[in-house]
């Protein structure tokens, strides 16, 4: 399996074009309209915000998905399309006319995606003139333009694309995603679309995007807010001529993992605001269930977000949110190490360098590891420092 190149997205696999345009959502200048188009039918497969409030794309979409096979993405970036009644139905199903009649396909293979603000008509003359011009901009090549049209807050675009030498041939994976602020499991305000050469079903390729995204987009926090929009799409178009076996699966699904891994981790790094990434691995839990309840409190804890922004070594904080997460856990058998430094254990505090300590907890990545001493399930989060910065954007976001 070759390295994570972070310069290619969905065009990195054959048989994908893609294109990025300014269509007038958002400031001139921005890119706001992305464009990605199979050559050929894809199966797809889709996994979507748990949020009960959802946006019009994200229902159109599911039926996308629920057919399984699609020809293409268009996502726009600056209007959420969410609460705004039966316009947006008929909106979010106009973008995916207007595409599938440049490709000649069914609407229902269009999957439609937008992020921005919530309650906002869509300008939907821009958006038709938008889609027409990303048409003339389709290229094979660099795909920064599609990265670049689907951020909202994000301060920069994120791709990432592999090679994956399976046991029946060599295939390609390529992604795209946006996501800063909102971030929270069972999806966030995050995009990403994922494009693969490899032949697949899609009840195969969702088994596979479904186990993917519980470890990587589902295992990310900024804020703890699940919003409305979100959703992961995978195309699998089978342009490299190798179908993927069940003796292929493993080296596939650890090409994808990666790639989702990858990307995840770029967007907890430009989390609104956000100044480190830290990661919190909770060890010993009686099931994965209870491991992943612990490790999410713990991510989305504001004492220890603040904490780590400080690079504070306010251990206290970590065992006190572990003990409201609704696990029993039992302080006497907890072990408790910050940056390789054991600070608590068997409900006693350990003499540490508090100096040496806050020192390594200046570094942009900092690692939390907690075992509960009940079992041998493990899971891990990934999360933000919380700063004055994030509030300062979130208190402006429509003004």
């Amino acid at each position: 399996m070759s390295a994570i190149n972070p310069h290619q997205g969905v065009n990195f696999p054959k048989g994908f074009r893609s294109a990025g345009v300014y269509c007038g959502i958002k400031k001139p200048g921005l890119l706001d309209l992305a464009l990605i188009v199979s050559d050929s039918e894809a199966s797809v497969a889709g996994t979507f915000t748990q949020n009960r409030v959802q946006a019009a794309p994200v229902r159109w979409s599911k039926q996308v998905v629920s057919g399984g096979r699609a020809r293409a993405i268009v996502a726009n970036s600056g209007n959420a399309n969410c609460l705004t009644g039966e316009q947006g139905e008929r909106d979010a199903r106009r973008m995916a006319t207007l595409v599938a009649e440049r490709l000649g396909c069914d609407p229902v293979q269009v999957v439609v995606a937008s992020t921005g603000v919530i309650g906002v008509p869509m300008p939907m003359s821009a958006i038709e003139a938008g889609i027409s011009l990303a048409f003339t901009r389709l290229s094979d090549g660099d795909d920064r333009a599609a990265a670049d049209a689907i951020l909202t807050t994000d301060t920069f675009p994120k791709r990432a694309s592999l090679e994956v030498q399976t046991p029946d041939g060599t295939v390609r994976i390529g992604a795209i995603a946006k996501g800063a602020g909102m971030i929270a499991p069972n999806m966030a305000t995050m995009l990403a679309f994922i494009t693969t050469d490899a032949a697949m079903d899609a009840p195969t390729l969702q088994a596979c995007l479904t186990e993917v995204v519980n470890r990587t987009f589902n295992c990310i926090t900024v804020d703890g807010d699940t919003s409305t929009n979100d959703m992961v799409i995978v195309l699998a178009n089978g342009a490299s001529g190798v179908r993927i076996s069940e003796r292929a699966l493993d080296a596939f699904q650890q090409g994808l993992y990666q790639v989702c891994e990858y990307l995840a981790k770029r967007i907890i790094r430009d989390g609104e605001g956000a100044t480190k990434i830290f990661e919190v691995r909770v060890e010993g839990a009686a099931s994965e269930e209870d491991a992943r309840k612990v490790a999410r409190t713990i991510a989305e804890s504001l004492l220890v977000k603040t904490a780590i922004h400080g690079g504070d070594p306010n251990w206290g904080r970590i065992i006190a949110a572990a003990g409201r997460s609704g696990v029993p856990v039992e302080p006497n058998r907890m072990r408790l190490v910050m940056e390789d430094i054991v600070v608590f254990e068997q409900g006693q505090p350990l003499p540490f360098d508090e100096q040496g300590l806050w020192q390594k907890l200046q570094a942009e990545e900092v690692h939390i590891r907690l075992s509960l001493g009940q079992g041998n399930a493990t899971a891990a989060f990934w999360s933000s420092d919380l700063t004055a910065e994030y509030v300062k954007i979130n208190s402006a976001y429509r003004t």
